[in-house]
């Protein structure tokens, strides 16, 4: 009798789009809620326009193209330097292992970089393409939008900026600019409420990763990022949280307090103030760090509802 060996079935086309799809982190879709927050912002008359719609379908199809990028190629970087194994631990029910595709053998790292260097290139010429339909090209608005895409994509791999001190300022940066680019490529400037929600949705991204690295800092202290979890004592970072948190109302009132919006503007958001003092409660009073990620993203993703609905009553009164 001769022994014969198996060898497990290949996956299927199914199976492997579905591990692409996790290793681009489609599931986190809050970052492309962006264009929502724009079109509300714009006067309905650019709503008849043809070039509104292209550019931000557009723009978004290429902003996905880049946080897809982004990822994959962190996930290569966290493979290789052991990070995501200790950070992602079978035992930790809030923070699903099975995200991770490199750490589970659906896909290789040859396939993650073949598809994140990929993405980042379509990604690109797509915005290339949304600043040509555009109505207005101001300059500064297609040196955001490359300087997003160099940060973005170098945050965890080549440059690794997230590994050396800019952790914090890649993802508020990037975010806040996926904001600005396609509102001034569609209304040829910045007004007070379009600068206070590219702050806005940048510190959203940002208030979602703060509490991540608290559970993360071990790991990420022995696979050598230098962010701001790492450097200095749990004290501090906790009051840099806290600051940020008090930034978010200060920014609100601030903006209304110089007369860009009125003030029953700030009545709209007065719910993300609530949420985020609980948030606050969660991860720096009672420990509970993921339960604040996790309350982060709902934040996120009830902010641009609130917005939406601040911003269309804004341009109906205006």
């Amino acid at each position: 009798m001769t022994a014969t060996i198996s060898t497990p079935p290949r996956p299927g086309i199914r199976e492997r789009a579905g591990a692409y799809a996790k290793l681009a982190k489609l599931s986190f879709f809050d970052y492309y809620l962006c264009v929502f927050v724009v079109l509300a912002l714009l006067p309905t008359a650019m709503w008849d326009e043809p070039s509104t719609w292209w550019v931000l379908v557009l723009f978004d199809l290429g902003w996905v193209g880049i946080v897809a990028a982004t990822v994959a190629l962190d996930d290569v970087t966290g493979v290789r330097d052991g990070s995501d194994a200790r950070n992602y631990d079978p035992q930790e029910a809030l923070r699903a292992r099975d995200r991770k595709p490199l750490l589970n053998g659906s896909l290789t790292t040859r396939q993650a970089l073949r598809f994140g260097w990929g993405c980042a290139i379509g990604g690109s010429a797509l915005w290339a393409l949304t600043a040509l339909v555009a109505p207005h090209h101001p300059w500064w608005v297609v040196a955001a939008a490359g300087f997003s895409v160099v940060i973005s994509v170098q945050y965890s791999y080549g440059l690794k900026l997230s590994y050396r001190g800019g952790q914090e300022a890649v993802i508020w940066l990037s975010t806040g600019l996926c904001v600005l680019i396609p509102f001034a490529l569609l209304n040829g400037e910045m007004t007070g409420a379009a600068w206070l929600e590219c702050f806005l949705f940048g510190l959203w991204s940002l208030m979602v990763s703060v509490y991540s690295n608290i559970n993360d800092v071990d790991g990420d202290r022995v696979a050598g990022r230098r962010n701001l979890a790492t450097s200095v004592s749990p004290g501090v970072y906790r009051g840099f949280i806290a600051g940020l948190s008090l930034a978010e109302t200060g920014a609100i009132l601030g903006t209304a307090a110089v007369g860009a919006v009125p003030w029953w503007f700030c009545a709209f958001l007065l719910p993300v103030m609530g949420l985020r003092a609980r948030q606050a409660h969660a991860g720096l009073v009672a420990g509970e760090v993921l339960s604040a990620r996790k309350q982060g993203v709902t934040i996120h993703r009830w902010g641009v509802v609130l917005l939406v609905a601040a911003n269309l009553a804004l341009v109906h009164n205006g």
